[in-house]
């Protein structure tokens, strides 16, 4: 009950995380009608293109050996060796296309289907998968039913083309038996290629459907519950709480920095109690004043305080004070609209200290 609750709950199609997550941990749409269709295809590229050329070329190869066999010698193990070689060569050169069409199918058949990719999750060992519960259900779920629906469309499907095939064949078989045997090898092969051909013309209405089956139930298994949106939200985001808290300790680190670099200030110009405002100048490392902090109520007593703990002159200008701290940001140097007035403060500065 608690399941089919939770199954019922998730109505909403699976986020773009969601999905890229189930990606990554090797959880992609198959259809496991593609690779069957992709052999039988193999089979039908191997029986037009390579079985008769070659064929024919490994029974001639063979037929030396059982023809005259008397030019063959096998007198010692090294003769037997070389004998053995050339033979495993010719079967080898028989084979070879045959593997190499059937790795290519079944290689394009999954690259169409999803890019590869090493996913170590798949091969990590999970109860599920030796579980006699979730291969019970499995088996006997709908996944199950529809898989059995399958291999009976394919049963009786392979049974009917091959049934109409032979019953068109029929007289040509007979017609064998009384026919040169030479032409026997010929008459199979054809009959073996419009077989394939129609099983793989037969097969395509069910690979379709189970390429749409396979995405539409990997969909299908990815919904959320609305509950499972909110909380995959608020862990992209971050907990409020969290970032409120660390909003507050990175002030606070700001805070420490400016107050830090106030000792090096040239000028703080201020308003008696709310704004305060530490600029540095000097003509080898700037072309302007840099501020150094800025704040306003009980940050900005803490920059004078710390200024007058330093030396550093305190200017009370209010309205400038108030006009620099809206425009002037921390570690940059102010706005040219604020030369003149800053200027004629340093100079009144420097000209006192002199």
């Amino acid at each position: 009950m608690a399941d089919a609750e939770d199954k019922e709950s998730k109505t909403e199609p699976a986020t773009d995380k969601k999905i890229r997550d189930a990606i990554e941990k090797g959880n992609i749409p198959v259809s496991k009608e593609l690779p069957v269709f992709s052999s039988i295809v193999a089979l039908l590229i191997i029986l037009v293109f390579i079985t008769k050329q070659n064929a024919a070329n490994l029974i001639g190869k063979l037929s030396i050996f059982l023809d005259d066999p008397r030019k063959f010698s096998l007198v010692t193990g090294g003769d037997a060796t070389l004998l053995i070689q050339s033979l495993a060569l010719e079967v080898g050169r028989f084979l070879t296309p045959i593997i190499v069409v059937l790795t290519l199918t079944g290689l394009t058949s999954s690259i169409l289907q999803n890019l590869p990719q090493v996913v170590y999750e798949r091969i990590r060992p999970q109860w599920s998968r030796i579980s006699p519960m979730a291969g019970w259900s499995r088996i006997f779920g709908k996944s199950g039913f529809v898989e059995f629906l399958k291999a009976v469309f394919k049963f009786f499907t392979i049974a009917i083309v091959c049934l109409l095939l032979l019953k068109s064949e029929q007289y040509k078989v007979v017609n064998a038996m009384f026919s040169d045997p030479s032409l026997v090898p010929e008459m199979i092969l054809t009959m073996a290629i419009r077989l394939v051909s129609a099983v793989s013309i037969a097969t395509i209405v069910l690979v379709a459907g189970d390429l749409i089956w396979a995405r539409f139930r990997w969909h299908r298994d990815l919904r959320m519950s609305r509950q499972e949106i909110k909380d995959e939200f608020k862990q992209m985001e971050g907990d409020p709480l969290i970032k409120s808290r660390l909003r507050s300790l990175a002030q606070d680190r700001a805070r420490r920095r400016m107050l830090a670099a106030v000792p090096r200030a040239t000028v703080v110009i201020a308003n008696p109690t709310h704004y305060a405002i530490a600029l540095r100048y000097d003509r080898q490392e700037t072309s302007a004043p840099v501020v150094l902090a800025k704040g306003t109520d009980l940050i900005a007593l803490k920059i004078r305080e710390t200024a007058e703990k330093h030396g550093v002159p305190v200017v009370e200008d209010k309205a400038l004070a108030r006009s620099m701290y809206d425009h002037v940001e921390v570690d940059r140097m102010i706005p040219p609209d604020f030369y003149r007035a800053v200027a004629q403060i340093l100079f009144y500065i420097f000209t006192r200290s002199k």
